[in-house]
């Protein structure tokens, strides 16, 4: 059983380690761009190679959780984000802003959800769907605490000085990650100890199919998931919105997360994973839609950055959960690593891709190109719930006998 301490611990490290790491260059890249004199392809092009170094990375941390548990690799990560956000606040040139996002991609595969969520597995297996959900809710206000905080602090002190206070937090992460168990559920006592359900894919066949279709949606939500991250104030204030205005109104993503990710832990027993990644994936699209009138309505703007937020916030569990009920537990970090790699690397273009889309066609061309990559991931995520549908049929027989 995994303690409510480590619970929280965990989550308020997601909400640190998220805010620090992945949201830093929503808050700090035009600051950057224009001291250097940089334009957004390069500035941006440092996250992107963050998120590259994160693909590349992927297997290997899940691995070592698997044999040796998330406490030390996140430790870990916590002092690499803290060297790579004072490397970011040192650095005077390309060299060292390319070395310092770097350092600060591998920091975030040590230490963000995926890592988090192959250590609750480790310790409690497909128990792990509740505390997974869980660490979340705090894991998606980071948005909303530290977009506004890193521009008070850039107000105060500078870009520059703002990264070297958020070097300083990372630092305080480790006491958080040091709460986390490093058994292993096939080392806990097993009294009372209930049989645990087994995996929908099994056979080669199932595993490439079910592997395919998450490894497809998981991508394309991770590649938005980036594109929003690194772009949504810019396209809010790019839609004829005023910067401060833009800034607070993307803040809802994060409270979207959160909401959302509440209801699933206090009603989310009754939905299966696979269902509710499919509810999630449906009604992306729609905000995307509401993106387009932003100019013209905050409402819409508010609309945009909050359902955005929930339906992400929804797939951020899945992402944890779906593997559960897919494949077997034992393997989760390693295997769940490698169908997730593909989501790093992919995704590391999309600051830039967007970047580009935005310089030439401008916001609404963005949102166009979202509202596809949106409607590509329901469909996938449509297919999956046929797949799983099938092998549950499948299955029934052969517990039965």
């Amino acid at each position: 059983m995994i303690l409510a301490r480590t619970v929280f611990c965990l989550g308020l490290g997601q909400l640190i380690s998220w805010g620090i790491s992945y949201y830093l260059i929503g808050v700090f890249g035009e600051a950057i761009a224009a001291e250097f004199g940089w334009g957004r392809d390069v500035v941006y092009g440092g996250f992107a190679l963050a998120l590259l170094v994160m693909g590349a990375t992927s297997s290997l941390v899940g691995r070592l959780i698997d044999r040796h548990g998330g406490r030390k690799v996140m430790i870990a990560g916590s002092l690499l984000i803290a060297a790579s956000c004072a490397g970011l606040a040192l650095c005077r040139g390309l060299p060292g802003y390319f070395a310092a996002s770097a350092c600060l991609g591998l920091a975030m595969r040590l230490t963000l959800y995926d890592a988090a969520f192959a250590a609750l597995v480790r310790i409690a297996g497909p128990a792990a769907r509740g505390p997974i959900a869980q660490i979340t809710l705090l894991g998606g206000l980071a948005s909303s605490v530290f977009w506004p905080l890193g521009h008070v602090l850039a107000g105060h002190f500078g870009w520059r000085g703002a990264l070297l206070v958020y070097a300083g937090i990372a630092l305080a992460t480790i006491p958080l990650h040091l709460a986390t168990p490093n058994h292993r559920l096939e080392d806990a006592p097993t009294r009372n100890a209930t049989p645990q359900p087994a995996p929908l894919a099994v056979s080669r066949r199932d595993l490439a199919l079910a592997g395919g279709l998450f490894a497809l949606i998981t991508t394309l939500a991770n590649f938005l998931n980036a594109a929003m991250s690194s772009q949504m104030i810019v396209i809010l204030s790019g839609l004829g919105l005023a910067l401060s205005a833009s800034v607070w109104i993307a803040t809802l993503r994060g409270i979207g997360q959160s909401l959302a990710r509440l209801c699933e832990v206090l009603f989310g027993r009754r939905v299966p994973p696979v269902a509710l990644n499919l509810f999630a994936c449906a009604l992306m699209p729609l905000a995307f839609v509401a993106g387009l009138f932003s100019g013209a309505s905050s409402a819409a703007a508010m609309t945009f950055a909050f359902v955005y937020g929930a339906m992400n916030g929804l797939l951020t569990i899945t992402r944890g959960t779906l593997p559960l009920v897919l494949f077997d537990h034992r393997t989760y970090g390693s295997f769940v690593g490698r169908l997730i790699a593909p989501s790093f690397i992919v995704s590391a273009a999309a600051p830039l891709v967007y970047a580009i889309v935005i310089a030439r066609f401008g916001e609404a061309a963005a949102l166009y190109v979202s509202i596809a990559i949106a409607v590509l991931a329901a469909f996938a995520a449509w297919l999956l719930a046929l797949l799983c549908k099938g092998l549950e049929r499948k299955s029934v027989p052969a517990f039965e006998a």
